[in-house]
């Protein structure tokens, strides 16, 4: 039992030991020859591993860079680091709009020597970064979100298939199998590789993946522009100077927020779109957008759920809870690969995080501490790096599927390898699994509206129950205070609370909770409605408020929030004005919401017309957003209804214990 114990104490990465070392419960004085060998490689594997964490980068890895064409011509910058062990190793690739720096022999990213990418290095991955075609070191034209391509043209699918061939071809050492992995935008060019049909794709993790920038992610929800996000973000997207390093990138030139200014007030000041768009320098996708307002064909083809059918390799999605950019597109798309693709092994992983933190974040965010197995560390050794040795190290995928075991399988053990669905929950503060989601064994509760600001289960019976509100566009609902000069993170747990005592804001919350209510999967939200005007946006925000005896008294933490354009209220492509003071049912759903409301806890819903400067304003009438004028700006009165025949609800997916 030495030998075992030595290989435990090694790296507490290597927590559970492969499948055949079942055998070595018996007796230790006759090993037989298999088990001699798996023990030679699995300390040799190991003391390597050990060793590796103190190497300095040069000694650990080689760094070669190349320019790959593709088949149309176009070069694409390629930087490989290929560990220095000559065996066949599988290549995990990371293709970016954000740039390869930095560039240049000998030059390594902060990334590889002490982040999460070390690890893979130290495993003896080759690791490989790429310039996506028309941003920095490659050639060739930059399209946001390009579209699927006509037969025989080229996209970001046949970049990928012309790249991983390439790669198998030319990087020594390899063993044939690819991965690709991204996380937000780059989330994008990950899809594209599993979409690509290379036979040596074999695992790929799209992580915060963009997959639709009108109905959510980035730029837009629901029709709604996300106005902070997109003014800092697209500009910076159509940036000057293809083949350029990034350090030698030309600075775009526009208004940002100046000291001593809130984003509140500096919006708000610019007034209108029209306005802002003339502040900025050329920027291409902006002007797009502005011409198409709904969600016509140029949209449609930018929706990368419609791609989804038959993906080969394995599929890791990951993403955040509290993700402010990218949360709408992690839940979709898995929604549409399990639609489209049901017989690719799917895993969907999502954790208490912000954007990205799963690669960076210590577990905290606000006011909470969602402890260490939110950290990133937790959920590499637990979920992404057992997921790519699972698909991707030699002879592993075939072996398994004809249960035998791997003999020189070191991988540390997948957390829960055989739920598909892994979800942390906050307000319990652990992971729990599910086999599908939603969850098979879940059920809707609905929760409505009622008078007095009351919020319960009993469908409303009174023959005229209302609430009012005045939304006016010169005085929009901020959406967390205190605000700063940009948008913070931190909104996604924000207490709710700010805006108690606005005049423009209903509020209704339910009695404190008997029991404990998890939610688990997407929030429905049914508005019956009658305006003044012929048009608004309807923002809704579900929130968990704190008893005044917890250790955060009275806190109203923001569970969900979206916004709605009551103009798409039937159709996103073909939007309707409002008839002035009729009655119109609005319908809309926000992401999926994973949340403990533990006992004692009240259920809040606050709807709204304006959640600025988050979203932009609605000019509360049925003009083109993108060119009205400041004076077309009109205060709107809504009316909101829960009485009989017209009860206004949300509907929330549970699971029980």
């Amino acid at each position: 039992m030495f030998f075992l114990s030595l290989y435990r104490s090694f790296s507490p990465i290597f927590r559970l030991l492969p499948d055949n070392f079942c055998y070595l419960s018996a007796p230790f004085e006759q090993p037989t020859p298999m088990i001699r060998l798996t023990l030679l490689l699995i300390l040799t594997l190991t003391a390597f591993h050990t060793a590796a964490a103190g190497m300095p980068l040069d000694s650990l890895c080689t760094k070669t860079e190349h320019r790959i064409a593709m088949r149309d011509g176009v070069r694409l910058h390629t930087t490989v680091y290929a560990p220095k062990r000559a065996e066949a190793a599988p290549m995990l690739i990371f293709r970016t709009p954000y740039g390869c720096a930095p560039y240049g022999p000998g030059r390594f990213p902060a990334s590889l020597d002490e982040g999460y990418l070390r690890e893979y290095l130290e495993r003896g991955y080759i690791l490989v970064m790429q310039d996506v075609r028309g941003r920095y070191m490659s050639e060739g034209k930059f399209v946001n979100i390009r579209p699927a391509a006509a037969e025989g043209a080229t996209d970001e699918t046949t970049d990928s298939y012309d790249t991983v061939e390439w790669l198998v071809r030319n990087v020594p050492h390899n063993n044939g199998r690819v991965g690709f992995a991204g996380s937000s935008y780059p989330g994008f060019y990950a899809l594209m590789g599993a979409l690509c049909g290379h036979p040596a794709v074999r695992a790929v993790s799209p992580q915060a993946p963009v997959v639709d920038w009108f109905m959510g992610d980035d730029t837009h929800h629901n029709g709604v522009l996300m106005l902070t996000d997109s003014y800092r973000f697209i500009p910076g997207m159509s940036r000057p100077g293809e083949h350029t390093p990034a350090e030698r990138m030309p600075a775009r030139k526009y208004p940002s927020c100046p000291e001593g200014m809130t984003e509140y007030e500096f919006f708000l000041g610019i007034a209108t779109l029209d306005s802002l768009g003339r502040m900025l320098p050329p920027t291409p996708f902006w002007e797009e957008m502005a011409a198409h307002p709904d969600y016509d064909a140029w949209w449609q083809a930018r929706d990368v759920r419609r791609r989804c059918h038959d993906i080969r390799p394995a599929v890791l999605i990951v993403g955040g809870t509290y993700d402010a950019e990218d949360c709408y597109g992690t839940w979709n798309l898995y929604r549409a690969i399990r639609s489209q693709s049901p017989a690719t092994p799917c895993r969907l992983v999502i954790g208490p995080w912000s954007h990205g933190a799963w690669r960076n974040g210590s577990g905290r965010l606000g006011p909470f501490d969602f402890g260490a197995e939110a950290s990133w560390r937790y959920y590499v050794e637990h979920f992404e790096l057992p997921f790519f040795e699972r698909w991707l190290r030699d002879g592993a995928t075939e072996r398994e599927a004809e249960g035998e075991p791997h003999p020189t399988d070191t991988k540390p053990a997948e957390k829960d390898a055989g739920a598909e669905v892994s979800v942390y929950i906050p307000g319990r503060n652990g992971w729990r699994t599910f086999d599908s989601w939603p969850p098979a064994a879940s059920r809707e509760v609905t929760l409505y509206l009622r008078e007095d600001g009351r919020l319960d289960t009993l469908r409303p019976a009174a023959r005229r129950s209302r609430s009012h509100y005045r939304s006016d566009p010169n005085d929009p609902v901020p959406y967390m205070e205190p605000l700063g000069r940009k948008r913070d993170k931190h909104y996604m747990v924000a207490d709710q609370r700010f805006t108690d005592g606005r005049s423009d804001v209903v509020t209704f919350a339910s009695e404190p909770l008997e029991r404990d209510l998890t939610l688990a999967g997407p929030v429905e939200v049914e508005l019956e409605v009658a305006i003044s005007t012929t048009d608004a946006d309807f923002v809704v925000r579900l929130s968990d408020q704190f008893p005044e005896r917890d250790s955060l008294p009275g806190y109203r933490m923001l569970v969900r929030g979206d916004v709605m354009r009551g103009r798409y209220r039937r159709s996103f492509s073909l939007p309707e004005p409002f008839r002035p003071g009729r009655v119109e049912r609005v319908r809309f759903t926000m992401p999926d919401a994973v949340h403990t409301f533990r006992a004692g806890h009240r259920i809040v819903v606050q709807v709204q017309s304006s959640w600025f400067p988050l979203a932009e304003r609605s000019p509360q009438q049925f003009v083109n957003p993108w060119t009205c004028r400041p004076e077309e700006f009109l205060p709107c009165d809504v009316t909101l209804l829960h009485e009989r025949g017209h009860a206004s609800a949300i509907t929330l997916r549970v699971v029980g214990e």
